[in-house]
């Protein structure tokens, strides 16, 4: 095989709690990204790795601090105030930048949660740290751990659900309830066509309010959202829990792909980024 001139490079976060790197890091290499690194978050604010060496930003499931303050709200101020390396840059400008120079970001569960309480979307008009919405407790008053099916608005810009319709993924979270900030902000939403995933019916027709084929109590059923260029993206079901056909639920009972629907999610990534980046 002749090596490709330039590479797609993408990093997976952990540490303070993160727990689903591995698959996410899976989910990369399986869509042939060419490089995967596993970083510590400490990596990060130490300066031993910036983001400048990489395309694609994946920010795991977990519970970041034990999700203390509410989940990755603690994760997000760290985040937000540090200064990294010797130089002593802020680590929020070297993510500014990394969204300036046109790269991806993808946040699954907690990671969707850092996004949201770090400002990464919805974004509008590109304010990148100002936080709009939030993410808080299930209607349910506990842990949901269940598979839901997922309606995916056609219209969206994100890059990540091209050529999608609708999937089947699971949801593990306690706190998976979106809330817009005001009525403003979830008119906006619905104009500008950024609420990406809704939680559906088994037909992926219509978005449901009813438990528990919406786990949490979203309003507007709302289970992922992106920003306005699509590229930055996060949602609370975890496509990289669903890569393979053994990952099903049902994989025993159903004739089911070999390929998992959540790994299209990164395909679309890596796709774009030889696309549009190299």
């Amino acid at each position: 095989m002749v090596p490709r001139k330039q590479q797609v490079k993408a990093i997976v976060l952990y540490g303070y709690g993160i727990n689903c790197e591995t698959e996410m890091a899976h989910g990369c290499r399986l869509a042939e990204a060419d490089v995967v690194d596993i970083v510590h978050m400490n990596e990060i604010l130490q300066g031993e790795v910036t983001l400048d060496q990489y395309h694609f930003l994946n920010l795991p499931g977990g519970f970041l601090d034990g999700d203390d303050l509410g989940a990755a709200k603690a994760a997000a101020n760290r985040l937000r105030y540090a200064r990294v390396g010797a130089r002593g840059e802020r680590f929020q400008d070297q993510l500014l930048r990394f969204i300036k120079e046109g790269k991806l970001i993808f946040g699954g569960c907690n990671g969707f949660q850092l996004m949201v309480k770090l400002g990464l979307i919805p974004a509008f008009d590109g304010s990148y740290d100002t936080q709009q919405v939030t993410l808080t407790f299930n209607d349910s008053g506990r842990f949901e751990d269940r598979w839901v099916y997922l309606k995916i608005d056609g219209k969206s810009p994100c890059i990540f659900t091209r050529g999608i319709r609708g999937v089947y993924l699971p949801v593990r979270h306690g706190e998976g309830k979106f809330i817009p900030g005001g009525e403003e902000v979830r008119k906006k939403m619905k104009q500008r066509n950024l609420i990406v995933a809704q939680y559906s019916d088994p037909s992926f027709t219509h978005e449901v309010m009813d438990y528990p084929l919406n786990p949490n109590g979203s309003i507007d059923a709302v289970a992922g959202i992106c920003d306005e260029s699509g590229r930055l993206f996060g949602m609370m079901p975890h496509p990289e829990a669903y890569l393979h056909f053994t990952n099903h639920p049902r994989w025993t009972r159903e004739d089911l792909p070999e390929e998992g629907m959540g790994l299209a999610f990164f395909r679309n990534a890596v796709e774009y980024i030889r696309e549009e980046l190299l």
